[in-house]
């Protein structure tokens, strides 16, 4: 049976294992700029993928991805000890590391909020002081047709 509470706890600690050992203790110059963003176990707690971006040196850098990835495979040994050594369970989970793209993806849905942004303010400007074609009213009425009762009050007389 899967303890689905056990699979999470195990893989919050896997991912705050491999983030402080990338940080603090492996001194590869690629992994410098590696940021785990989340971790997967497997039901049976035999895999792990831990999901991780890159982000430049600077902000006009592009990030390496094949070097942190490669860096990343030089590491998944020394990694995986230390996962074990860091959560006692009986079987050390496999790892395996995977570019998560939800930041990219972000990026560019902004990207197109901000163009559909921009287009509704040309749109506003570009209709701002016209009139509407046609008449102001095209519900008119017939003569003699007001919707209201023309027999004053409602009441009928009895003479």
């Amino acid at each position: 049976m899967v303890d689905v509470g056990r699979a999470r706890r195990l893989s919050k600690r896997i991912g705050t294992i491999v983030a402080s050992a990338i940080e603090f203790e492996i001194k590869d110059p690629p992994l410098a700029f590696v940021t785990v963003t989340d971790t997967k176990v497997t039901g049976d707690l035999h895999d792990a993928t831990v999901f991780y971006t890159v982000r430049g040196a600077t902000l006009q850098d592009e990030p390496d991805y094949a070097g942190a990835a490669a860096a990343l495979e030089r590491a998944k040994g020394t990694l995986r000890t230390k996962v074990g050594a860091g959560t006692g369970v009986r079987f050390t989970p496999t790892l395996s590391f995977v570019l998560d793209k939800v930041p990219d993806t972000a990026a560019h849905m902004e990207e197109l909020l901000a163009a559909a942004r921009a287009a509704d303010a040309d749109l506003a400007r570009i209709r701002e002081g016209k009139q509407p074609v046609g008449d102001p009213n095209p519900y008119r009425e017939a003569p003699g047709e007001s919707g209201a009762d023309d027999s004053g009050d409602g009441e009928q007389t009895g003479d």
